[in-house]
């Protein structure tokens, strides 16, 4: 008796189980899926790949992105400090050439409108989110022209602190004096251009006063399009959750980050220990191809170790779940930053692992409709808000 009892438990787990992940495929499938940030442009620039076939390396090409079943895509033109008005425009050249190759596959669009219309015809949405507002060269007229090419969000700062706005980075850092953090007159002024032309505040990577002054003075919802809970994983990128409730009560979206690193405390830990067992074989390659190019070589030659140093897809599951019960289902998306990143949790190396997610989400006890707004349908929403169509 109890054998029999033992096989029909496991047998009941079973199907459930199948159960599970067949209801996540028909969910997944039937839900407009959007990644709200992914920084591929810099890379197919750096490496002259063709997305538009399958690729060996990266997290993004349009194969992947159709098996995974993304349905929009926000390219980030991304540049470091350095980085200007020109270097946005180069890429988003790279992603029109992109576009012009394969326009049977993908099409660039700037509303919910025309989301809408090019995922019915099939195709991957393309949309355009600039990754740091030093690429504005203190210009606001450089606000409309990347606009009219597709731009729907700036995010106000990378890493670096700009002369109108600081970020993260640095005022975790203390490396802002506190009465010059946040933003300045003409960083307001970029607050206002940008409700007015229509384009998102994007609030990921700003310190906390940048965050607060930009929740102050702007007149639309915003986006965070890649970050996580501070609560889970207590890094500067992450959202305290008097954060988490802004954004709640401005009627935004919060698009939760898959890098290892800000899902998991241990992760950095992980990745130490790692380093450490492999830094002789680090140092015998630094002196041939440099210290980046080793590191990146000894991860290649381990890349089953490397990739168990994740943590597993529920810690995303995690993150959204902290979001949800605090200010509700209506303000969370996904913003992966794939090719963005160098670890990611174990099973999501790509764009067509999405459906793991869902999968987690389901099993979770989110309803199809909720599954569907965390998926595409909130950022849509938002956008329909920003743009009015």
């Amino acid at each position: 008796m109890h054998k029999l009892s033992t096989f029909l438990g496991i047998l009941l787990l079973s199907i459930s189980s199948n159960t599970w992940a067949q209801d996540a495929k028909i969910i997944h499938n039937s839900a407009i899926v959007v990644d709200t940030h992914g920084d591929i442009l810099h890379n197919q620039i750096k490496s002259g790949v063709d997305l538009a076939k399958f690729q060996p390396s990266g997290q993004f090409d349009l194969i992947r992105a159709k098996a995974g079943g993304l349905d929009v895509q926000i390219f980030a033109v991304w540049s470091d400090e350095k980085g200007n008005y020109k270097a946005a425009i180069e890429q988003i050249d790279s992603l029109n050439a992109l576009i012009k190759r394969n326009p049977d596959k993908i099409e660039l669009v700037n509303s919910s409108k025309s989301v809408l219309n090019a995922v019915k015809n099939g195709k991957l949405a393309a949309l355009i989110g600039v990754e740091g507002g030093h690429m504005i060269d203190e210009n606001l007229d450089y606000i409309d022209s990347l606009a009219s090419k597709g731009m729907i969000y700036l995010t106000l700062t990378w890493n670096n602190s700009l002369s109108w706005a600081s970020s993260a980075a640095d005022e975790s850092k203390n490396k802002v004096l506190a009465s010059s953090a946040g933003l300045n007159d003409f960083g307001k002024s970029v607050i206002a251009r940008l409700n007015k032309v229509g384009v998102m505040v994007d609030l990921s990577h700003v310190g906390e006063k940048t965050f607060y002054d930009a929740l102050k003075y702007t007149t639309k919802p915003v986006l965070v399009s890649h970050s996580s809970v501070h609560s889970i994983n207590p890094v500067p990128r992450n959202l305290t959750d008097d954060q988490i409730k802004a954004i709640g009560k401005n009627g935004g979206v919060i698009s939760v980050n898959f890098y290892s690193g800000f899902l998991d405390p241990e992760y950095d830990n992980n990745r130490k220990k790692f380093f450490d067992k492999y830094e002789s074989e680090i140092k015998s390659l630094t002196s041939s191809i440099g210290r980046s190019k080793a590191i990146d070589s000894v991860v290649n030659i381990h890349i089953k170790e490397a990739q168990l140093l994740g943590p597993s897809i529920d810690k995303i599951a995690d993150h959204i779940d902290h979001i949800v019960k605090l200010i509700g289902v209506n303000h969370v998306g996904i913003g992966a930053d794939f090719d963005g990143a160098e670890s990611f949790p174990q099973g999501m190396n790509s764009v067509a692992d999405f459906p793991k997610l869902t999968e987690v989400l389901n099993k979770r006890g989110y309803s199809k409709n909720e599954i569907h707004k965390i998926l595409g349908g909130n950022f849509l929403r938002l956008l329909k808000d920003i743009k009015g169509i």
